[in-house]
């Protein structure tokens, strides 16, 4: 698993809640709007539309 620079998950925001990420795995999650966004290759991809809804 690669983790992400600090600065880097401190800068980033949900686009959609503008709320914090937290790295789980290779995802960011943000448990505002309830959305999980893939890290591809090192690389967030912070898309609504390519993360994935998480159960609560």
């Amino acid at each position: 698993m690669t983790k992400l620079d600090q600065k880097l998950l401190d800068i980033l925001v949900c686009p959609v809640s503008k709320k914090n990420l937290v790295q789980v795995d290779q995802e960011l999650i943000c448990k505002e709007s309830g959305l999980a966004y893939p890290i591809k290759d090192g690389i967030p991809v912070m898309l609504p539309e390519e993360a994935r809804k998480i159960e609560e």
